[in-house]
């Protein structure tokens, strides 16, 4: 007898065939078709019976469902393994084989009859109703299971900065990386063939990845984090265009942690590693996230007179935090916990021992329910942690400062087939100050939300900033103070703006001022305050993150009372203008001619353009160098070839590095023709 497994139908008609045709991938669930060339005789229905095994893991048992025995039925059952003769009598017999909509995933080696064998991979179905993963739309199917590349948002809630990744979870040797995470993580060291047959449920995997693609267990994770100031003995973060780079590395190092990575990376690259196995996935952010550490749900910080914050706390409010959302039912829970699951890859605190988080539903943190699987007081609080800011004197007494600054705010994803913001929060709470909110409190025990009071303080203060805030540039901001009360007011206004890093660690000093008489006039009267930051001052402070905080800190000397206003600046990077050069086809050449103008008033050295994207530059990174220095105003100009694989709509990614300016981010959607 000989075979053909017929990759390239099956593979198409599996969702897989973006893996390529060379083996059989298929999915769960859904019937896939070997032909059978018999040699001598001809097969007979009735007189010829299969003996088939399917088996999965080292140790393949029925009991575990990582070993299935069956035979030749009428016509195929999706419910369960089993195969059926979809042709008529002959020498050719074509033979339909389904694998059990709830069968473990991973390799697997099918035997017909004892001398026949043959290898294939199982995936996750989202095609198939039967399937936990099952979405009933082709849209968002396209979107979070075929979509190689996507957007992340970063920057601040005032202004989420949109960056394109490439996640390229079918570029060539990520599914066999994405297989062996399942296999390096310590539950299969420990015991393979429970592990192997735990990988029938979406809810185990999810949960293996959200602990395997962080190596703070010393476990051989994918990625080791890093949030200092350098990155010795690695990369930066904001380095990574995409998912392959850092999968292809860590495969290819026997499995060494890449370095490095923060909190989008951690979770582009669980989405990657999700979509490879046919779990829907997206990258969600959400703006002023809150790190509890003692799960009280309380933020609370200390600052002295002149503004400053004592930064002994491990309690931190991150800019912004990204993980990602899996979609699945939930059969562990009661009804109505189904669909977007929240999973945290980025290493914050341990859950049952070991640095990972989630899945928990997303409609278990909006209801409050936190008792529900896995850390959902964890996720709770990263939305709804109360920041409570205490004023310490020079005396030691201390005074609660009035801010209204919110955790948890325009939590944000990626639109379903465009390229926009779409805001997701009200997936994860209520409309504030709704009677809602005020039960899921109260179910959650958030006692510091519900004795809050509306302060309605006489004295008001705000940030306001000025337009077109580039880096490179010199430019104010105001402090706007107004005092409501019947009298005069006599004041001080400390008004500081440092450096900070997206997970809220306070840098240096950019400009600075301490007025100790701010004189208001009663029913109304309103000062505005100015404060010059100065590119030669905040130039060689600034992160990689491109964030200023401002905070203004007024105290009122007849009351001691205290307020204070809060906000970040995002300094905007300059524009990479991307002109894609010849008539987009597949497999024909084409230019991308790329051009930044340096907008800083001293010389760009060791300047780099680097483009990468799906099925684009062939599953690597295209850098191109620049011979000379780029001046003040001066443009930067390269042209980069590359040749598309495959048709269709992909984002090109591209990257500007300098020695002043650090990683600069641009794309262009490309529409290449067949």
């Amino acid at each position: 007898i000989t075979w053909d497994l017929a990759c390239q139908f099956n593979n198409t008609d599996h969702h897989t065939e973006l893996n390529g045709t060379d083996r059989l991938i298929i999915r769960r669930g859904q019937a896939f078709t070997i032909n059978l060339y018999l040699n001598s005789g001809s097969y007979q229905p009735g007189y010829s019976q299969l003996h088939i095994t399917a088996e999965t893991g080292p140790q393949p048992e029925e009991q575990y469902g990582t070993r299935a025995v069956f035979g030749l039925s009428d016509e195929i059952d999706d419910t369960r393994w089993s195969a059926a003769v979809s042709s008529p009598p002959g020498d050719t017999v074509c033979l339909s084989v389904c694998a059990a909509p709830d069968a473990p995933i991973g390799r697997y080696v099918l035997t017909l009859d004892g001398h026949i064998q043959f290898d294939f991979i199982l995936l996750f179905n989202p095609w198939c109703p039967r399937d936990v993963v099952y979405m009933d739309s082709e849209e968002k199917l396209a979107e979070y299971v075929l979509a190689q590349d996507g957007i992340i948002f970063r920057g601040n809630a005032e202004y989420p900065v949109p960056i394109a990744w490439y996640f390229g979870q079918f570029e060539e040797g990520i599914l066999d990386a994405c297989l062996r995470i399942l296999d390096m993580n310590p539950k299969h060291s420990r015991n393979p063939g429970k592990d192997c047959s735990g990988r029938r449920n979406v809810i185990y995997v999810t949960r293996v990845l959200s602990a395997m693609i962080n190596s703070n267990d010393r476990d051989y994770g994918v990625l080791e984090g890093c949030w200092k100031d350098t990155f010795d003995g690695g990369v930066s973060p904001m380095s990574w265009r995409g998912s392959v780079q850092i999968l292809r590395t860590w495969s290819s190092t026997s499995c060494l942690p890449v370095r490095f990575g923060q909190c989008w990376v951690f979770a582009a690259v669980a989405c990657t590693v999700s979509r490879a196995l046919g779990i829907p996935c997206r990258v969600v952010t959400n703006f002023y996230s809150a790190h509890d550490t003692n799960s009280n749900l309380v933020i609370e910080r200390y600052l002295n007179e002149k503004g400053e914050i004592d930064s002994s706390t491990r309690d931190m409010i991150w800019n912004y935090h990204c993980w990602v959302e899996s979609w699945m039912t939930r059969s562990d829970l009661p009804p109505g916990f189904d669909g977007w699951q929240a999973s945290d890859p980025t290493p914050q605190e341990k859950s049952e021992g070991v640095f990972c988080c989630g899945p928990v539903p997303v409609r278990a943190i909006k209801e409050g329910e936190l008792t529900f699987k896995y850390d959902a007081p964890f996720v709770f609080a990263e939305v709804n942690a109360d920041l409570v800011h205490i004023l310490k004197y020079n005396d030691g007494s201390t005074r609660k400062i009035v801010n209204d600054q919110k955790v948890g705010q325009k939590i944000s994803t990626k639109s379903v087939g465009r390229d926009e913001r779409e805001d997701i929060t009200h997936l994860y709470k209520y409309p504030e100050g709704s009677a809602e909110e005020r039960q899921v409190f109260e179910k959650a025990n958030h006692q510091n939300k519900l004795h809050q009071q509306q302060a309605n303080p006489g004295l008001q203060i705000t940030i306001k900033l000025s337009t077109g805030i580039r880096k490179g540039c010199d430019f104010d901001v105001f402090a706007i103070v107004t005092n409501n009360t019947e009298e005069d007011k006599k004041c001080r206004l400390v008004f500081a703006s440092r450096a900070v890093s997206y997970n809220g660690v306070i840098g240096r000093e950019c400009g600075f001022k301490d007025l100790l008489n701010v004189e208001l006039a009663p029913g109304g009267g309103e000062r505005k305050v100015p404060l010059r930051l100065n590119y030669s001052k905040y130039c060689t402070n600034l992160t990689e993150d491109n964030l200023i905080r401002l905070g203004a800190l007024l105290i009122d000397y007849s009351t001691k009372e205290a307020m204070m206003a809060m906000r970040d600046i995002v300094l905007d990077d300059p524009e990479i203008k991307i002109r894609i050069l010849g008539e987009p086809k597949e497999k024909r050449k084409l230019a991308a001619e790329l051009t930044l103008q340096n907008p800083l008033p001293e010389t760009l050295q060791g300047c780099c353009f680097t483009i990468e994207g799906a099925n684009l530059t062939g599953g690597s990174s295209i850098t191109e160098k620049l011979e000379s220095p780029i001046e003040p105003g001066q443009e930067a100009k390269v042209k980069i070839y590359f040749t598309p694989t495959q048709s269709g709509l992909r984002k090109l990614v591209v990257d500007f590095d300098s020695d002043k300016l650090g990683h600069v981010r641009g794309y262009k959607n490309v529409i290449i023709g067949k």
